[in-house]
């Protein structure tokens, strides 16, 4: 016999978890949601809940809380998610404080099917389960009991096809030791990564028979409108690196709003590369990013700006202020200290995709580091990595800056290794000439293009930026020289 049982599968409802899940929950399976206070468990059930529930598909909610089930729902009831018109018709919570207070597993497990019998859930959610476990007998009578009845509990749910979710406090020691982790065919795990000041709310996916989960933690958020999880993963290639597909030797070039450094790429920068602008404070990152976008805009291009220490207010840049007013470019900022890679990813691309931009400014890769939680901040280069390959993937061409200190002893044109993930890298560099500051650029890769290896002096106007030409350097320049004269 050869036929396979296909397993039926539903969509969570709750943003990046399917994919964790491999493609969503396994209906009529068994699946615990353990964590701490606060983790986030009763939000991602009543999440998973309304967006399963419906006419079709019913759901009973069994609270065994001190709480009354009224209050946990005055504050569901804050999230987008949560519709009231479903609550009744299809959606019923019943409260078992009394019956675990008999300290009998039987009328637990009576009550619950006598429940079971009269509103034929499809679903079925029992929160807290831990208090179940407590109510247990001590030795090993009460451990019985207990297992007996989460065998039964899980056999009697799957013979009425309804998908069971237990919610629970449990740490990954708690249930590593518990009887339930043999029962149930699922389980994810919710918690919170604390370093210093900071905290990230991390989602695992334990154990999910029968589907090709994603393993690792990953990070999630809640917000107004719920949990959102931000899976760990590359993106599919783009459609001219995947086999098979000729490859362009002659790409189009973009103007990067500054003609000098255009002249420098000979021609611009490839469409779809990312450029890498590395140097010191005050050597002009910004502006080149500025002159990048405005470039774009002049030809009906839209574009993303991600900053970080600098926004629109305190450039104080009048040409930067309007594009971005009239349009042309979507900027994204954050404030906050708790960040991770994925969410500015997530925020990035819901920016690109609303407005259809091509450039993409990122400044700088230097402030990110500071408003990213430790745990984060650790796995910078992985994140860049996987930022740079969604832009990639989008054919969207980049500027991505980063700031060195100025060491003349010594070539370096980024921190962390990061110029190997970028298609080409701009150094800029003072150099110190006759009593004066003076600033070089240099272009050191341009992947798979032709380019000029020439060092040009420029200069900060009220213009922009000014290279000068190659006839004008000064003799005798050499970048590695601490302090140069005649």
């Amino acid at each position: 016999m050869t036929d396979k049982v296909r397993l039926g599968s539903m969509a969570t409802g709750v943003p990046g978890l399917d994919v964790l899940l491999g493609g969503g929950l396994t209906e009529y399976s068994f699946t615990l949601i353990a964590g701490a206070p606060g983790s986030g468990k009763t939000t991602l059930a009543h999440q998973i809940m309304f967006a399963l529930a419906g006419p079709e598909r019913r759901a009973l909610f069994f609270t065994v809380l001190g709480e009354p089930p009224l209050k946990m729902l005055r504050y569901q009831q804050q999230f987008s998610f949560f519709d009231m018109a479903k609550v009744g018709p299809c959606i019923r919570y019943v409260n078992l404080a009394d019956d675990l207070r008999a300290g009998h597993f039987q009328g637990v497990l009576e009550r619950i099917m006598r429940e079971v019998e009269d509103f034929g859930p499809g679903l079925v959610f029992v929160d807290s389960f831990r208090s179940v476990m407590q109510s247990a007998r001590s030795g090993n009578e009460g451990l019985s009991d207990l297992q007996q009845f989460i065998q039964e509990l899980g056999s009697r749910m799957a013979t009425w096809q309804a998908t069971t979710f237990l919610i629970g406090e449990y740490s990954q020691a708690d249930v590593e030791a518990n009887p339930i982790i043999t029962v149930a065919d699922g389980m994810v795990t919710l918690y919170q990564a604390a370093d210093d000041n900071s905290s990230l709310r991390k989602l695992r996916v334990n154990k999910m028979r029968g589907q090709g989960h994603m393993t690792g933690a990953h990070t999630m958020r809640i917000a107004d409108d719920g949990i959102r999880v931000y899976p760990r993963l590359l993106p599919p290639l783009s459609a001219d690196r995947r086999p098979g597909v000729p490859v362009d030797r002659n790409p189009c070039r973009i103007s990067t709003g500054t003609a000098g450094l255009d002249e420098l790429m000979h021609g611009g920068l490839p469409q779809g590369h990312t450029l890498l602008v590395s140097g010191p404070t005050g050597a002009g990152k910004t502006i080149l990013g500025t002159r990048f976008l405005q470039a774009g805009a002049a030809q009906g291009e839209k574009g993303v700006a991600l900053f970080f220490e600098k926004g629109t207010a305190r450039l104080r840049n009048a040409e930067l202020a309007e594009i971005v007013q009239g349009g042309h470019v979507a900027v994204v900022e954050s404030r906050s200290l708790s960040l991770s890679v994925e969410e500015l990813m997530d925020e990035m691309c819901a920016a690109i995709d609303r407005s259809g931009a091509t450039r993409v400014v990122i400044d700088s890769l230097s402030e990110l580091g500071l408003y990213l939680a430790p745990e984060a901040r650790a796995d910078l280069r992985t994140g860049v990595f996987r930022t740079l390959a969604e832009l990639a993937k989008r054919g969207v061409s980049a500027m991505v800056t980063v700031g060195m200190e100025d060491d003349y002893c010594k070539l370096s044109f980024s921190p962390d290794e990061l110029c190997f993930l970028t298609d080409a890298v701009l150094s800029l560099r003072f150099v110190e000439y006759e009593g004066e500051l003076r600033k070089f650029m240099t272009v050191v890769k341009v992947r798979g293009c032709d380019h000029s290896t020439d060092l040009r002096e420029y200069r900060i106007t009220g213009e922009g930026i000014e290279v000068r030409p190659k006839a004008s350097q000064l003799n005798g320049i050499m970048i590695g020289r601490p302090t140069l004269g005649r």
